[in-house]
């Protein structure tokens, strides 16, 4: 896949040139590894499931959205209507 950036600051700019002279590095290795390294920063903050924890998820949602509406069980978790209040 080719990426074109364009209107990159000047300064950023420059702050990447540094780090692919100090590294020995290309431009475009440097800018993949730095994209590469700043999208795992962000992962490791942001929550997320697998493909197979976002089906049982799901799965487990709705089995708990198939449970019958009865004055007990099914409410828990669930408000109220608003004119029952």
């Amino acid at each position: 896949m080719d990426i074109v950036l364009q209107n990159v600051d000047e300064v950023l700019a420059e702050r990447i040139r540094r780090v692919a002279e100090a590294r020995g590095w290309t431009l475009p290795q440097t800018w993949l590894h730095l994209v590469e390294q700043g999208l795992y920063a962000c992962e490791a903050d942001t929550p997320g499931f697998d493909r197979q924890e976002a089906e049982a998820l799901q799965a487990a949602l709705a089995a708990l959205q198939a449970v019958p509406d009865d004055p007990g069980y099914a409410m828990i978790g669930r408000r109220a209507p608003r004119d029952a209040r």
